[in-house]
């Protein structure tokens, strides 16, 4: 397990902030729909719909978002975006009807997409060398987070009252505000400046970018499989015991915790980030292979396999976040590291928004040959991704040639400071 909190400086703060919001987000992970459900007694369908709407509402937000971070200050907009989502969150205690209730997680889920964007340059700006490696670092930090709060709410939902739901709910506004008022000593970052002349939207034009950001975004309906598709069916087509889907949450909680650092410290380059993405996808066509075959044995046989399938797919989370960290730092531009930053999460969005019907179609309905599919999605996706970072890293290099040219020309008809007769 990393140190909560690295040497004093930005990056202790950053750390901190991050810590005290992912409490938050653990408590809002592990109940949130259930407040919803449960106190509020809104029908499920209603709540997967308007999570739906939310989830495509923030697509555009975190774009907006980055660009604003790039171009006025990354640690102004950042703090608001989690303003924004305190007093969001804390309107969930209002929310009595659907279209309340609509208003009030679009504005949560849209600063949270908004915050991830605007909080980039500011690891990039900070993160020293690598911000990679302080990209997994915080991951792994967030894990902690995650998990102390869904420790608390365990409490709330053990209790199961309405007064218990709306302290939930509360709590999760309070670390989020708390996590804001925690960035006041991080210092300033000074805004990139702005280039004239050119497009203002540049990462909308960087096609080899999209196409990545495309790839992640299928790669990213992964971490749906142990949140959705795996707990359903476990309990619909497997005789494991039921307690083992606190078992696999906690195994690969702890597996990230303590390796998501150490298997970044390898993928230093895009085309390391390339090949991780290869070996995520062959990891993660295993680790459904498995689940798969757990369907149909005696449940000793079943818990075993479920568990080595666990195993096997948190090893290509951590290459896919590695892989991610890399190829969306390190093929983005730094005056623009927000914009960049908030398109590359239109893929992690757009897999938040339609993973779980898509698991649930293919795995849960379909059955067996499901899994099958949706691991080759993986593998072939995988297969992919070093094509596309090819081509961006080409591009990349052709932007930089034209841009170095002129200068060159520049120099050369410059005097060269010698006195001539």
């Amino acid at each position: 397990m990393p140190n909560l909190l690295p040497d004093a400086g930005p990056q202790r703060v950053l750390t901190a902030s991050n810590f005290v919001y992912t409490i938050g987000s653990g408590l809002y992970l592990t109940a949130g729909v259930l407040y919803f459900t449960q106190s509020v007694h809104l029908p499920a369908a209603q709540v997967g719909l308007g999570l739906g709407i939310a989830g495509f509402v923030s697509l555009v937000l975190g774009i907006g978002a980055g660009h604003l971070a790039d171009r006025h200050g990354a640690r102004g907009v950042y703090a608001a975006t989690l303003v924004v989502r305190a007093a969001a969150t804390g309107c969930f205690v209002l929310a009595d009807s659907f279209w309340p209730f609509v208003l009030a997680v679009c504005a949560a889920t849209g600063a949270q997409a908004a915050g991830v964007a605007a909080r980039s340059p500011l690891i990039r700006h900070y993160g020293g060398d690598r911000p990679q490696e302080f990209r997994a670092y915080l991951r792994s930090v967030t894990n902690v987070g995650i998990s102390l709060g869904a420790l608390l709410a365990g409490w709330a939902v053990q209790v199961g009252t309405h007064t218990a739901y709306e302290l939930l709910v509360l709590g999760i506004a309070v670390s989020t505000a708390a996590s804001a008022v925690v960035l006041v000593r991080l210092p300033a970052v000074a805004p990139a400046p702005a280039t004239g002349g050119g497009p203002r939207w540049i990462a909308l034009r960087d096609r080899p970018y999209l196409l990545l950001t495309a790839l992640d975004g299928v790669m990213a309906i992964q971490f749906k499989v142990l949140t959705v598709a795996l707990p359903l069916w476990l309990v619909v087509a497997t005789t494991a015991p039921r307690w083992l889907i606190s078992g696999t949450m906690l195994v690969n909680t702890v597996i990230v915790i303590a390796f998501q650092v150490r298997a970044s410290r390898g993928i230093d380059s895009p085309t390391a980030g390339g090949g991780a993405y290869r070996r995520s996808g062959v990891a993660f066509l295993v680790s459904c292979s498995l689940i798969s075959l757990a369907a149909g044995v005696p449940a000793w046989a079943a818990a075993t396999l479920l568990m080595a399938a666990v195993v096997i797919h948190a090893v290509g989370e951590l290459w896919h976040s590695a892989a991610g960290f890399e190829v969306s730092f390190a093929l983005a531009p730094e005056r623009a590291t927000g914009q960049y930053l908030g398109v590359f999460g239109l893929g992690a969005g757009l897999a938040e928004a339609l993973g779980p019907v898509l698991l649930i179609s293919l795995c849960i309905t379909w059955g067996r040959p499901g899994w099958y599919v949706v691991g080759a999605l993986f593998a072939l996706t995988g297969l992919a991704a070093p094509l596309a970072v090819r081509w961006a890293q080409r591009q990349q290099h052709a932007e930089r040639g034209q841009f170095e040219a002129p200068k060159k020309m520049v120099n050369a008809d410059r005097p060269s400071g010698r006195l001539t007769a």
